[in-house]
């Protein structure tokens, strides 16, 4: 229980009685340099260590402590470099020392370098040091999946001929800046009258007739690309610019190729042959039971009884729930070395596979809140089935919290590297805040 008697002293000094969050993570940082370590080679060749000359870059130290900072705040970069300024529990947290705040694009280049594997090293981390202090024991996991969203419009036909068109003549205007030679046909202001058209038109012919329009456009658009990146360029920065148009030019082809077979054709199109935004291109599909069709990921998420996250998989495409109920459990019994006593999830994850599985695994009770035809929960007692069934609904406000408390319902970062860290950045986030008011009803339990 060093944590919690670290703590209690630390509560006793005004900083940190104030935002207990941040005292919580400065001890556990102080007491477990391991969790810096961890950071140090994704970092390596961004950061430097030495003694002498200007200290004008951050200490991994720092970086991972912004980080926090910036998460439990909710903060995007530009206020965590205000922050610095601006608040002396975020100065003396990221441990500043009087020196001149760094600036937004120097957190955002060495926070964003900190891989996934990395996070979720952490996260484990934090919670083996919640165990040890007796906060969590693994006896009893939930699990439940839910869908974070990417940051893009809803996606349909006509918008991504739009998008398509629009980001090749800013592209296209980029690289005349360049190559002052360079000359190409304006085609946006008639897409973009067609565009609207489409988006009020009701009638299917009349419809049908503009999207016509907008692909005969659309061609002309993709073959004036197609040209132009033939040529070469003198200027380095031309060329560069030259190679963007050169990634987009195969987006337009299959933009066209989707289009066509849907709105003229009137073929249907399976989801794995789609995409669904030019720029975030990790993008997939969500669709769970009769609820609205969501476009982003599908997370799996393990929880114990204190109600930290305990593992999470961030997963491609949108696989059925039955298929990650084995992964997570083996997951966790590796990382934690604890075969759970009680295991529980809702009818997604049921299947007769599964049951088998936690009876040769050794877990005891094993419960699906909704079971199909002749399964059986695995469990010794009625009573038992039926707490854990209550208990289990619990893992919805935990992920509601997750996503109110962090923003979290649709992610901002963009690409799927950076998709995943946002997501376990968030879920270190809850944890320490979860942790926290652990550790504070402990703190009051024993003044009484």
């Amino acid at each position: 229980m060093k944590i919690f008697k670290d703590l209690t002293l630390k509560f006793e000094k005004p900083d940190w009685k104030e935002n207990p969050e941040f005292g919580l993570i400065d001890t556990i940082l102080e007491t477990h340099p391991e969790i810096i370590k961890l950071v140090n080679n994704d970092l390596a060749n961004l950061t430097k260590s030495t003694n002498y000359g200007r200290k004008d870059t951050p200490t991994v130290e720092q970086i991972v402590r912004a980080a926090l900072y910036k998460e439990m705040k909710n903060l995007d970069y530009r206020e965590l470099e205000y922050a610095q300024i601006d608040s002396r529990i975020c100065a003396t947290f990221i441990k500043l020392d009087l020196r001149t705040p760094f600036s937004f694009q120097l957190w955002q280049k060495y926070i964003s370098q900190i891989k996934d594997a990395t996070l979720k090293q952490i996260l484990y981390t934090v919670n083996k040091i919640a165990i040890e202090e007796g906060f969590e024991d693994v006896k009893q996991i939930r699990q439940d999946t839910t869908a974070i969203e990417s940051n893009i419009q809803h996606p349909t036909n006509n918008f991504l001929i739009w998008s398509c068109i629009h980001e090749s003549h800013r592209l296209l205007e980029h690289l005349k800046e360049e190559a002052s030679t360079l000359s190409y046909i304006d085609y946006q202001t008639g897409a973009k009258k067609t565009y609207f058209k489409i988006n009020v038109t009701k009638q299917a012919d009349k419809k049908g007739v503009l999207f016509y329009k907008q692909l005969i456009t659309f061609t002309k658009c993709i073959n004036q690309v197609s040209n132009i990146i033939k040529k070469n360029f003198k200027r380095t920065e031309a060329e560069i610019w030259k190679m963007e148009l050169k990634k987009l030019l195969p987006l337009m082809h299959q933009v066209y190729d989707i289009s066509y077979r849907r709105e003229i054709l009137g073929d249907s199109v399976p989801n794995d042959e789609k995409i669904f935004s030019i720029y975030e291109l990790h993008t997939n599909i969500i669709v769970k039971g009769q609820r609205d069709v969501l476009f982003g990921h599908k997370i799996n998420i393990g929880g114990g009884r204190s109600n930290l996250i305990l593992d999470c998989e961030i997963l491609k495409g949108n696989p059925n729930d039955s298929t990650l109920y084995q992964p997570m459990m083996d997951n966790i019994i590796k990382i934690y070395e604890v075969i759970p006593r009680d295991s529980v999830t809702d009818g997604g994850f049921a299947s007769k596979d599964n049951i088998a599985y936690s009876v040769n695994t050794g877990i005891v009770n094993t419960v699906f809140n909704k079971i199909k035809g002749s399964m059986q929960n695995a469990v010794n007692s009625t009573n038992m089935e039926t707490r854990l069934k209550k208990w289990r609904s619990g893992i919805e406000a935990v992920i509601s919290n997750l996503k109110r408390g962090f923003d979290l319902r649709v992610c901002n970062w963009k690409g799927w590297e950076h998709f995943k860290r946002k997501v376990l950045w968030s879920i270190l986030a809850y944890n320490f805040r979860v942790l926290t008011q652990l550790v504070l009803q402990g703190i009051q339990a024993s003044k009484v």
